[in-house]
């Protein structure tokens, strides 16, 4: 019995970005940020939608470049890839502001001996913006949907984070924010938060760590 509870000791803390290492418009269908580029567009959010879905789809998945994925939506939205790009990251970056609280808590729990770890669903444009370099050296591993072509909730992505950690499921807690991402790490025997704000979750965090 002993053995058991020494063996699903937690090891590591694995956390998502948007909406939990940072924070932002809740809205997961029309965030800010794609309306506020709409509006500097002068089109419809039907038609910004329409013009980037499929695009934005692949390179979520890494299945087209960052390149071509700006020349295919500049054209549809009759503007440059230049212009498009400096849009994106910079309304990334305004309505996704830092989580310092929760960043805070990570590097902590690091000093006491956890790895901390990024799980992450981004396309290439919200990737440049929304990870400051400390994100890399400090979060080992950092898993990106458009570096490694899966995305959440397919349980392959989770058993590259796991194969990456070098941990089994039961040793780790994964920290997201869309429920629809919590069952497949569950079934996989990681143990879960679901982010709701930083009260709750380092809370909910610390309680599976002792």
């Amino acid at each position: 019995m002993e053995q058991e509870k020494k063996g699903s000791k937690v090891k590591a803390l694995i956390f998502d970005v948007g909406g939990v290492l940072r924070l932002g418009n809740p809205s997961f269908d029309h965030p800010k940020v794609h309306k506020s580029i709409a509006k500097k567009l002068r089109v419809s959010l039907d038609q910004y939608f329409d013009a980037i879905d499929i695009i934005y789809v692949k390179s979520v998945e890494g299945q087209i470049s960052e390149k071509k994925a700006l020349e295919l939506m500049a054209r549809n939205l009759k503007t440059t890839p230049e212009r498009l790009r400096k849009l994106y990251i910079s309304n990334y970056r305004k309505y996704y502001v830092l989580n310092k609280k929760l960043i805070e808590f990570a590097f902590k729990k690091k000093k006491q001996g956890y790895k901390i770890a990024i799980l992450s669903d981004q396309w290439w444009l919200s990737k440049k913006a929304l990870f400051p370099r400390y994100f890399y050296t400090k979060f080992n591993p950092t898993i990106v949907s458009c570096d490694v072509g899966i995305r959440k909730p397919n349980p392959k992505i989770y058993r590259l984070t796991l194969k990456k950690l070098r941990l089994p499921a039961k040793q780790t807690v994964f920290i997201d924010n869309q429920k629809w991402n919590i069952p497949p790490a569950k079934k996989l025997g990681m143990k879960t938060v679901l982010f709701k704000n930083n009260k709750q979750a380092i809370r909910d965090t610390e309680k599976l760590l002792k």
